[in-house]
């Protein structure tokens, strides 16, 4: 069974940060691109970042760009999302994901893209 589990949120002050993890296990994905989404309450579901199953090209959403950063440890089959100086507006769940394609040459960003999927982490960031 592929399972995706988040872990890392939690409530957090504004100016802080967290970091999130995605441990997958039941198959490995080292050459699927991994990519983290959010939703707010009563919002649809929003791309955040990605990155190739390399670990050598990354993308992010504008509104979180040189705030937050992706990673990936394929040997530990394992992708991170560093959130950096946060904000009210950065409240949401958190999903990860995984490419329904192997070794794609573009960095996956639509949710269509994207496979297999975590049950989501809360991150709260009070003002």
């Amino acid at each position: 069974q592929v399972q995706l589990v988040e872990s890392g949120g939690g409530l957090v002050q504004a100016g802080g940060s967290l970091r999130l993890s995605c441990a997958a296990s039941g198959r490995t994905f080292s050459s699927r691109a991994r990519g983290w989404f959010r939703q707010a309450p009563g919002k649809a579901r929003e791309f955040v970042a990605a990155i190739n199953w390399s670990g050598g090209n990354t993308y992010y959403a504008d509104s979180v760009k040189g705030r937050f950063t992706i990673s990936r440890d394929n040997a530990k089959n394992l992708v991170s999302l560093q959130m950096n100086s946060l904000k009210p507006e950065d409240t949401a769940v958190y999903y990860c994901a995984a490419d329904s394609r192997a070794m794609r040459v573009v960095v996956p960003v639509t949710e269509e893209e994207y496979e297999y999927w975590g049950q989501g982490t809360q991150v709260t960031v009070s003002s």
